[in-house]
């Protein structure tokens, strides 16, 4: 591909080492991930053992919802890398690390360490944390949000097949984005696709046949496949939530999807995801409404463009315990009866 930019003419420029890569995201990680993004490099400051034989390229810590950090590993490899000889055997050492609680203990501790040898990344991380204390934070998140982030300098073939054959694995947790880059002499220009902030979003194309999002229908995709491994407490405010709502109207479903289970009478109403220790509901109403009738769980902003994805007005609420439920059932009622004639 070649992009014209002022009379210039930009040549896709190849990659020949995987380190030209690597060096090309740490200096412009702020650039590809975000600005409430922190990007640390693991090769060079963390040691085999924390992640029990295999390291990742980086470490990726996104305080886009700052009540809500997420974490990744990130790996980056080449294109002409074999897939199954090479990024496939990878990537299931970083499934086998999610598994071990021990490991991830490790890697909190030893991510607490750099932080504190270092300033500048101390002062950023409380920048995002205020008072909170950042082992805790980082202990906490770890266990919480298992993602893999998967760079790319070119599409591998082999990645579609792989997440539909995998799905509790690769399915679940791995994320892909395809970096290019283009010079004209001295001056570069940049392709993310997709980009981070869409990262998730451009994950899921199709939601229920509705035309948002992706994902595909499939009976493998099952309340359990959901609540594999999660904590006991979430599994208890899940099935309180859909007792509640079915005790009063049977015509309510709750429907597993790929990437989350959906409630709705005719149409999604609400999108519920799941961590080890919360829940993650998209409730389909105004955000001041959202906050209006929650007082005892956090609300999180969603961008413009993630509520066009989910085709309307929308907020998070985040559920961490079973404490204060019946404001959620109250608020998923009146998103699930709005411009209906039948009320509960």
């Amino acid at each position: 591909m070649i992009i014209f930019k002022n009379n210039l003419t930009f040549q896709e420029y190849t990659y020949n080492k995987e380190d030209e890569l690597e060096k090309d995201i740490v200096l412009n990680s702020k650039l590809f991930f975000g600005e409430n993004t922190i990007f640390i490099e693991a090769k060079k400051k963390i040691e085999t053992k924390s992640f029990g034989g295999s390291i990742p390229d980086g470490i990726l810590f996104d305080f886009s919802d700052k009540e809500n950090p997420e974490f990744y590993l990130v790996e980056i490899e080449l294109f002409k890398h074999g897939f199954y000889d090479h990024i496939f055997p990878q990537i299931t050492k970083f499934f086998a690390f999610f598994k071990n609680s021990k490991n991830q203990a490790k890697l909190a501790e030893k991510i607490y360490e750099i932080i504190n040898s270092s300033p500048e990344l101390k002062k950023e991380f409380k920048k995002y944390l205020g008072e909170k204390e950042i082992y805790k934070l980082l202990k906490d998140t770890i266990e919480n949000s298992h993602k893999i982030l998967l760079m790319l300098d070119k599409d591998k073939q082999e990645l579609p097949e792989i997440t539909e054959t995998y799905a509790d694995t690769w399915g679940k947790m791995v994320r892909t984005i395809i970096l290019k880059k283009y010079m004209n002499q001295n001056e570069f220009i940049y392709s993310l696709d997709p980009e981070f902030e869409g990262l998730e979003i451009s994950t899921v194309t199709q939601i229920d046949g509705e035309g948002k999002g992706d994902d595909t229908i499939d009976t493998s995709f099952t309340e359990e496949y959901h609540l594999e491994g999660l904590n006991p407490e979430i599994k208890n405010i899940y099935s309180t939530i859909k007792l509640e709502l079915q005790n009063k109207d049977s015509s309510i479903i709750f429907k597993p999807l790929k990437y989350y289970i959906t409630i709705k009478i005719t149409k999604n109403k609400a999108f519920l995801e799941f961590y080890k220790k919360k829940v993650s509901i998209v409730v389909m109403l105004p955000e001041d409404e959202i906050k209006d009738k929650i007082k005892y769980h956090t609300i999180t902003e969603l961008s413009k463009r993630s509520q066009e994805f989910y085709n309307g007005p929308c907020a998070k609420v985040n559920i961490e315990n079973s404490e204060h439920l019946n404001e959620i059932i109250d608020l998923l009622k009146i998103a699930l009866y709005r411009n209906k004639s039948s009320i509960i």
